[in-house]
């Protein structure tokens, strides 16, 4: 009989961390790390529960990397962000991220749990992405968040306080602002459903989320941590940088927005 056909693997571009992310079939293959066990037991309970916004895992190959389910679509970051233009869009995100946190809640992990901890969260409330992104999220007949290497103990305001920065968005960058922001922001909020008193707690840790990501990036590109000290030097620390200013010089428009 003839041997069986291996099928081709595929590179995936398009990412700032992965260097070896390729498809294969209906799969995705990736580095593994001492975080996978964790990732994937976290990953199974999603789908245990009924998530439907996260890849399932399937272990690993024969050559040490996860295997997860390959997820068709469009990752709107940056090309294609007129997907999440709509409001529709922008309140599917809300849920898809509160209906995350809801199912992560019954999570309990492994005892041997080992996570990639890259930015203290200042809080460990349950499980979370640590990522949610435009560049994590496939736009298709489902939509699905991408890229769950950096989950771990965190807060639901961490989590959504980064993700309001990339999916309102929150920027700096004169090609990215928008005048519509502070309304884009309600709608995102109202969407996932924070009370009274999680608005005001957010409105300030949306510039303290940005700005925790440029003093890692400084941080790790002065101990000569790869990939972060190459993100340093391409000018990614000084985005963020600029991000966090902008986004703390509009604290009131954002506190007016949420809680009017």
């Amino acid at each position: 009989m003839p041997a069986a056909e291996v099928p081709a693997e595929h590179l995936l571009t398009g990412g700032n961390v992965a260097a070896a992310v390729v498809r294969v079939g209906d799969t995705v293959r990736r580095p593994a790390g001492p975080w996978t066990p964790a990732v994937h037991a976290f990953l199974t309970h999603l789908r245990a529960v009924g998530y439907e916004g996260a890849p399932r895992p399937l272990g690993i190959d024969a050559e040490g990397r996860e295997v997860l389910t390959y997820v068709p679509g469009v990752v709107p970051w940056p090309d294609r962000f007129d997907l999440l233009d709509p409001d529709a869009a922008l309140r599917r995100v809300g849920k898809l991220v509160r209906d995350l946190h809801d199912a992560a809640a019954g999570f309990s992990p492994p005892a041997d749990a080992a996570w990639q901890r890259l930015i203290p969260p200042g809080g460990a409330d349950l499980i979370i992405h640590h990522d949610l992104a435009p560049w994590n999220l496939v736009v298709g007949a489902a939509w699905v968040f991408i890229d769950w290497d950096t989950a771990g103990p965190g807060t639901r305001l961490w989590d959504l306080a980064y993700a309001a920065k990339g999916f309102v968005p929150l920027s700096a960058d004169p090609a990215w602002q928008r005048p519509d922001a502070a309304r884009r922001l309600r709608t995102l909020v109202d969407a996932y459903g924070l009370d009274e008193r999680q608005r005001r707690d957010l409105v300030p840790l949306l510039a303290r989320r940005a700005r925790s990501m440029h003093d890692f990036l400084a941080e790790q590109s002065a101990a000569g941590v790869q990939p972060w000290s190459r993100l340093w030097r391409e000018g990614h620390g000084d985005t963020w940088r600029r991000d966090a200013d902008h986004i703390g010089a509009r604290k009131t428009d954002w506190a007016t927005a949420l809680l009017d």
